[in-house]
């Protein structure tokens, strides 16, 4: 059984964390809206195109993945849908981490194609 800390007041936390919550569904309804009317209902990757039964599937994604940075020309959005949108990210979070050559690890030492122009010449003879 859980205890209450001491000196923590869990109705104000209640009204922080809903207030947070209010304030981003609300900001996410405000640039998904804007973006769906501005853009063709179409994935900028994939070119799935999508109608209202699966428009849910569709995602507004923030190239510069600042999602408070709404401009409202629209210029920091564009419409993927949830793979496309899912796969981003996952790019994202790996181009942050940098591939294995920058993070320590060993360079690919091998030259499959070394001895090729010696192969080819000895095959002309």
């Amino acid at each position: 059984m859980a205890t209450n800390k001491p000196g923590i007041d869990n109705g104000k936390l209640d009204r922080i964390v809903a207030e947070a919550r209010r304030a981003a569904e609300q900001r996410g309804h405000g640039y998904r809206e804007r973006a769906l009317q501005m853009y063709p209902w179409v994935c900028g990757r994939c070119a799935r195109t999508f109608t209202r039964e699966n428009l849910r599937e569709l995602t507004v994604h923030h190239r510069d993945h600042d999602h408070d940075n709404n401009p409202p020309d629209g210029s920091n959005w564009e419409l993927l849908c949830v793979y496309c949108h899912d796969n981003e990210h996952s790019r994202y979070i790996d181009h942050v981490a940098g591939d294995t050559a920058e993070a320590g690890g060993a360079a690919a030492t091998s030259q499959p194609f070394a001895d090729l122009r010696a192969l080819l010449a000895r095959g002309k003879n």
